[in-house]
């Protein structure tokens, strides 16, 4: 949804700059940077990429960089995420979309508060990190009944429940991919499940008081207790 929800702020009437995102014959699209090439990010890129914008992938990790580049050779740009090259990025962009995730812990700033007043006005940065800190330092989560704000000319999108907004098509895609551990659950109780299956496992954050995930251990400052060793 994240380039979708771009696409819509960027027009005039919303807030933006008054940019499409495929831009005309004669005229350039708009310049999408995203930050981050996990589900979120790769989703996000070839959405925006399919709308025909000039999409920048940005990320840390260079083999799935070189996995992108692979599936779309110059239809993209890949870049490593380093200081330097975000400040370039950003800078120019009409739209930024923050999809960088540490399972279970914070997301580290990437935009901060002082690179606002280089972005060019009415840009737009959708937050899709924002329910776990966000990875833009001036967003903060908002709603769908009032999902957007403006801090030094930039608008901001950061609703924390982005497939709210389209209930049926989300709705099945998580029963799709939850319904097999609701019924290895329901089926062999949930301690039995989760010893049979390490995917499920991963999923157990507290047991008996005990926290056994550790990053949100550490966000919190708390004590971490292996899941092993509980069960």
């Amino acid at each position: 949804m994240a380039a979708q929800v771009g696409a819509t702020y960027l027009q005039k009437p919303f807030g933006g700059r008054g940019v499409l995102m495929g831009g005309v014959p004669g005229v350039l699209p708009a310049k999408v940077v995203v930050l981050g090439a996990g589900v979120v990010g790769t989703n996000a890129a070839y959405v925006a990429m399919g709308m025909g914008a000039d999409v920048t992938v940005m990320d840390i990790n260079i083999d799935r960089l070189r996995y992108l580049d692979e599936i779309w050779g110059n239809r993209i740009r890949t870049l490593y995420s380093s200081k330097h090259n975000i400040e370039e990025a950003v800078y120019q962009a009409d739209l930024v979309i923050g999809a960088v995730l540490l399972p279970g812990a914070k997301t580290p700033w990437l935009v901060t508060r002082e690179m606002l007043p280089h972005m060019k006005r009415g840009a737009v940065v959708v937050d899709v990190s924002v329910d776990q800190g966000g990875c833009i330092e001036t967003t903060h989560p908002t709603t769908h009944a009032d999902p957007t704000f403006v801090v030094d000319g930039v608008l901001h999108y950061g609703v924390a429940n982005m497939p709210g907004a389209v209930p049926n098509t989300s709705t099945l895609a998580l029963t799709n991919a939850t319904l097999k551990y609701g019924l290895a659950i329901a089926d062999k109780g949930w301690r039995q499940a989760v010893l049979d299956d390490p995917a499920l496992a991963k999923g157990v954050n507290v047991l008996d008081g005990n926290i056994t995930y550790k990053p949100v251990a550490d966000a919190h400052g708390m004590n971490y207790t292996p899941l092993e060793k509980l069960l």
